[in-house]
């Protein structure tokens, strides 16, 4: 079976399961009359009369005219665009012939315009070259005719202001070197090439600097596309990639219908605990993990897929006995007709996620069984403490820092309340230290708690580690959090264990101390409002460094708040505990120094996040 062959078949199959996954007639009616009297304000059985009205009038079947409707009222967004679609065709085009003639130079404007306009629309960093030739006909010099826009060069030109550029003039080292020579047999035999990695020494007017560089040369039309690619640059973004596959439980996987190869992630092997030496686990064997209580929804993102949407599905999958939670994304390149060639998707392990939520809304369930019961309250008050905001006993140690937590529930069990903590490694090397108060008390205040700190975790991992964009998202989570309503409190800190800055924000929250050499201050709240109050509140950064030995001090409201005194009567005990654990740096222990700290508000929670920058040696 030759390749096209394959991939008809291969298309076939797909198209197979994509028509099982189609709803019925009868289904797809009682969707469209629903959309229809939701969209209208009118009953169920009037909608249902006028599809059939309409199909009678059209001579059409009634399932077909539902069909018609659903598309109208519920439309679905592009995956790929013309642009994307050429840069396929072209990419699948077949290797030109041996004895292809030599090319010549661009014939009109209009070719490189289309070329411009195709590499505005795909990924990647890629130039095109055309040959400057002088009165014999000869190649005397390159000029760029198109450039991708998002190609910034070692001088730190970017990709427009690069076109119309000779070589000679912008990058003289590639004259007469193996890169200009690839270009010279490029355009002799009409075959595409790689060049590297070589080393490439750059030049300005203020440094030098070498850099080792991979080019691959593609001839297309008249002219020569070329992708850089930088070495460096290639194992920095492996290794980032690696790492966010770690924080976050995550894998990735594509599958080429054209040449039926698989390729795996390394966090992809994790997930499903197969040896990377097997090589990716076949489809029928990975499809045959699946629980079959969760084949509605699978095949509801089939049919999803062949509408040419994006796919992002939640099932359980069984691997050596144990049952995974699997999130999975997944999309397809496809050709002008709509046909997919290429499939690829993002996986995360979210079990000891929804094992959280799970065991929440367990927990949850009892208490409004139990509620009239003070004692059986605060047992599930404490489990749920446990099951949502675990508690380390020993302190946390982190790049630079050694941390550690206290929390203390209200004297009053149905008081339970929202506080919570985090404090972990940042996708990009950073620490992340935050605590919050949701307001309100009990389960409901828990379970918002539950789903910012899990938020944030997430966040922290795979998406960011800035202070104030950390909030920007809880904001917008809490806040779209209807019917709730719930607003929230947040203090979020990333510090950096290589120039040991501390950069924080806050949301309506009480500032952090910083205690250094037996003084302890309050830091300058920036601007922010309270999470949840506004759609768009714009949060403010501040920064400071730490010291060796100084511990900053993270903490909610519950410390210094009390029925009996003010707020600033409250820090007069917690800023002399700070001062006291400062004056004498490894006198006391952190653990020692939050027992000083805590102590039971009757009204509200407490938790406090305690970190000290370790000296250079290491943890002491």
């Amino acid at each position: 079976m030759d390749a096209q062959q394959g991939y008809r078949q291969r298309l076939a199959e797909l198209d197979a399961k994509i028509e099982q996954a189609r709803p019925r007639p009868d289904m797809v009616c009682e969707r469209a009359a629903g959309l229809l009297a939701g969209h209208i304000g009118c009953r169920i059985d009037e909608a249902h009369s006028h599809l059939r009205l309409l199909a009678a009038q059209q001579a059409t079947p009634v399932s077909r005219v539902a069909a018609d409707l659903i598309a109208a009222l519920e439309p679905t967004r592009p995956t790929s665009s013309h642009r994307l679609r050429e840069a396929t065709d072209a990419a699948l085009r077949e290797a030109p012939p041996a004895d292809r003639p030599p090319l010549t130079d661009p014939g009109t404007h209009g070719w490189t315009s289309a070329v411009q306009q195709v590499l505005d629309g795909v990924p990647g960093k890629h130039m095109l070259v055309v040959a400057v030739r002088d009165a014999a006909g000869d190649v005397v010099d390159y000029e760029l005719a198109a450039v991708s826009p998002n190609v910034v060069d070692l001088s730190g030109r970017i990709g427009p202001h690069l076109i119309g550029r000779r070589i000679s003039d912008i990058y003289p080292p590639v004259v007469g070197g193996p890169v200009w020579h690839a270009w010279a047999d490029a355009l002799a035999d009409g075959r595409a090439r790689t060049v590297g990695p070589f080393p490439y020494l750059h030049r300005d007017a203020s440094h030098s600097s070498e850099h080792l560089l991979t080019v691959q040369v593609q001839p297309v039309g008249p002219g020569l596309l070329n992708s850089w690619i930088r070495q460096d640059e290639q194992t920095r973004l492996a290794e980032r990639i690696a790492q966010t596959e770690r924080l976050g439980n995550l894998g990735w996987g594509e599958w080429d219908l054209v040449t039926d190869a698989t390729v795996w992630s390394e966090g992809l092997y994790r997930i499903y605990e197969r040896d990377p030496a097997d090589g990716p686990m076949p489809r029928a064997e990975s499809e045959a993990l699946g629980l079959p209580e969760d084949d509605p929804l699978r095949l509801e993102a089939a049919a999803a897929f062949g509408r040419g949407e994006t796919v992002d599905v939640t099932t359980r999958v069984r691997v050596n006995e144990q049952i995974k939670y699997l999130r999975a994304v997944v999309d397809a390149i496809r050709d002008t007709e709509g046909r997919p060639v290429k499939i690829y998707g993002l996986v995360q392990d979210i079990t000891a996620r929804e094992a959280s939520r799970r065991k929440l809304a367990e927990v949850e369930r009892q208490l409004h069984q139990q509620q009239e019961v003070l004692a059986a309250e605060h047992r599930l008050a404490a489990q749920l403490q446990q099951i949502v905001l675990p508690i380390p006993q020993a302190p946390i140690d982190l790049p630079g820092l050694r941390a550690a937590v206290r929390y203390l529930p209200a004297e009053q069990a149905s008081r339970v309340g929202g506080d919570w903590y985090h404090a972990a490694p940042a996708g990009d090397g950073g620490i992340i230290l935050a605590v919050g108060d949701v307001a309100g008390h009990g389960v409901q205040a828990a379970a918002t708690m539950a789903q910012l700190r899990h938020a944030l975790a997430t966040l922290a991992a795979t998406t960011t580690s800035e202070p104030a964009v950390l909030l920007a998202y809880l904001n917008r989570i809490i806040y779209s959090s209807e019917p709730t309503g719930d607003t929230a409190t947040a203090v979020v800190a990333r510090y950096d264990p290589a120039t040991h800055e501390l950069t924080w924000a806050q949301a309506g929250h009480p500032a952090p101390l910083l205690a250094r050499a037996g003084v302890t201050t309050e830091l300058t709240r920036p601007h922010g409002p309270l999470l949840g109050a506004v759609p768009d509140p714009g949060y403010a950064t501040a920064t400071t460094a730490l010291g060796e030995d100084d511990l900053l001090v993270l903490y909610t409201d519950g410390l210094v708040e009390h029925r009996s005194h003010s707020l600033a009567e409250g820090l007069v005990p917690v800023v002399a505990a700070l001062n006291r654990a400062t004056a004498c740096p490894g006198e006391q222990s952190l653990p020692g120094m939050l027992a000083d700290l805590h102590r039971a508000n009757p009204d509200d929670d407490t938790c406090v996040l305690a970190a000290r920058r370790l000296p250079a040696g290491g943890p002491s």
